[in-house]
This record gives C-alpha cells, structure tokens and sequence, in this order.
C-alpha cells in the first residue's frame, strides 16, 4: 500500500527513495512480526515484540496483581511501536493533512461527483469489499457456531453495504473519512481487549475506549448531515445523471443519510445495552461482596457445664443418654 504521492522514481536503496518509501518498508517489517504470530514456531518470538516483558505477580488483600519490571528485552518492545508510529504518521500525514479532508470539510463534497480517483483510494476501497466478503466464507470455514452467525452477518452486510454505496456513488471522500474514524474506534476497542488478555487489572482501557465509541458516532453523525445533508444539498441535481456518475439528488440523499442514521443509533443502542448489562453485573458482584464480608459465622451455643468432663444441665442433671440402635 503507498502511503505517498510518487512524482519521480529515484534509484534503490539511494536517500531519496528511503524518504519516498519509508512508510511502505516500515509497513513491510511490521507485517512480517504479524504474520509471525500465526505459526506457533515464531508465536513466542512474535510476542516479544507486541506484549510487554518481565511481568510477575504478587498477591495482595484483593487476589492477585501483575507487576513489570525493566530490562533489555524493552528495546525490542519499543522497536516494534517504534515502526508503528512512523506508519502511522505516515498515514496521518497522506490521508488527513496532504489531502485536507478533515481540515478543509468542504473538500468532501466540493466539486462532486468524485469519479476521478487515486491509485491509493480506489485500491483501498477494492480491497476493503473484497475483505469483507472473504468474511462470509470465512465463517463455514472457520466452524463458528450457529447462534453467533446472525451477529456475524449483521456486521459483514453492514460494512459491505456502507463502503460498498460510498464507492458506487462517488462518495469515497466522506466515506474515506467515516471509515477512518470507524477503525480507529475498532483499534482502541482491540488494543484495550490485548491488554485485558495480559493483564485482567488493565480495564480501565475499556472506559477510554466507551468514550472515543460515543465521540465517535456523534463525529459521524455530524459530517454526514453537514457533508451529505448540506453540502452537496447546495449543487443539487434535478436527476440522476448515469454517464458523469451524478447521484446528487433529495432521495437518494435522504436515503443514504437515513442509512447512516439507523445504523448510527443500532450500534448506540447495543452499545447502551451492554453497558447497562454490565453496570448491573458490577453491582450484583458489589453486593454480594458486602453481604460476604458483612457475614459472621453462626456460633453454637450450648446450656450447662462441664463438671468432671459431663456435661451438666443448668439444673445439675445430667442430660440423658442418647441410645443406641442395635443393628
């Protein structure tokens, strides 16, 4: 994938390709340190570079907690983030201030319809509906289990259906923008679930990632009504104009804005839901803890004394005999 515009070939391996092709060589190590995690001969060597080294635990009043310590295996830690943040520099730069998309928003709806597209963004989009329906197939092939395949569904006809339109109706600019705002939500999502799996105390990564959820869907929202909505409400076109790939008409605006409206508040309810679901969790776990703690062991009270090892009534007789069954 090329993260930069290529005006001019220079010779290999000289200073000005470096600089031309460092984010797509950096892409190249980091997607071979993935790949390396799939087989379970290099898995162990993988990790060295994605998780965190030297961890231990120790336990305290409240269970168990994992603890870290420093040492030379860190370098290789901070090599491999290293890499990612050029990556994504790289993308920052190419995707959001070179083109200005987010920083010009008119740019996303001026000068429609978008039929002229860049190697980068019309491989991107190819490869995004191709991924995704690999995804259908995927699901036979990988055995998953018939009650989470309507939820699978759901996801997979949802992203075919929103870049597939985006693509079809010349609307790659806002959909390029939408998308990237998406998968950044995903990646926090995934990156609090890697730390979560190392270490079970890492939850409040979640609470930062319910934020950016929500900031995420209003963000949406707010382009999508300005872009689609507004901007492109102003060069509005009497029909639909096949040949120059114009779609710019009242309904077919309306509908793609009620698309995107509908899922918008789907993915917020269930979001909602969980949430809720888990609050009360937290607080049927709190309670139970506290009636645990409150809980004092019963204490058998028995009347009388001892008196030379016999046990004596409070009225000094003895208790009578227990018998016994003879078999």
């Amino acid at each position: 994938m090329a993260f930069r515009r290529r005006n001019k070939s220079y010779p290999f391996f000289s200073q000005e390709f470096l600089i031309q092709n460092h984010a797509d060589i950096v892409f190249c190590l980091v997607v071979f340190i993935l790949i390396g995690l799939m087989f379970e001969a290099t898995a162990k060597t993988a990790f060295l570079f994605i998780l965190p080294q030297y961890n231990s635990s120790i336990s305290i009043p409240e269970g168990e907690v994992s603890v870290y310590h420093c040492g030379w295996r860190d370098c290789v830690t901070i090599l491999f983030y290293f890499l990612i943040t050029i990556i994504l520099h790289a993308v920052v730069q190419e995707y959001v201030l070179d083109e200005g998309y987010l920083l010009n928003l008119s740019s996303l709806w001026e000068n429609y319809p978008h039929v002229h597209l860049r190697f980068q963004v019309k491989f991107f989009y190819l490869f995004q509906i191709a991924y995704w329906l690999h995804a259908l197939p995927e699901l036979y092939f990988q055995k998953v289990r018939k009650e989470e395949i309507p939820r699978h569904l759901k996801y997979i006809s949802l992203y075919l259906l929103h870049i597939s339109l985006a693509y079809l109706l010349n609307l790659t600019r806002v959909g390029l923008v939408l998308l990237f705002l998406q998968y950044l939500s995903e990646l926090g999502f995934h990156v609090a679930r890697l730390f979560y799996f190392t270490d079970e105390s890492h939850h409040k990564l979640f609470d930062m990632w319910a934020v950016g959820f929500i900031l995420t869907r209003m963000v949406t929202l707010t382009l999508s009504v300005l872009a689609v909505g507004f901007g492109l409400g102003r060069v509005e076109s009497q029909g639909m104009d096949w040949e120059a790939g114009n779609f710019n008409t009242l309904p077919l605006r309306m509908a793609v804005l009620l698309l995107v409206c509908l899922t918008q508040a789907w993915l917020l309810w269930k979001f909602i839901r969980f949430q809720l679901r888990r609050w009360r969790e937290y607080r049927q776990e709190q309670a139970a803890r506290r009636r645990s703690a409150t809980r004092q062991p019963a204490r058998t009270v028995k009347s009388g004394h001892h008196e030379n090892g016999v046990i004596k009534a409070e009225n000094g007789a003895s208790p009578r005999p227990k018998k016994i069954k003879t078999p």
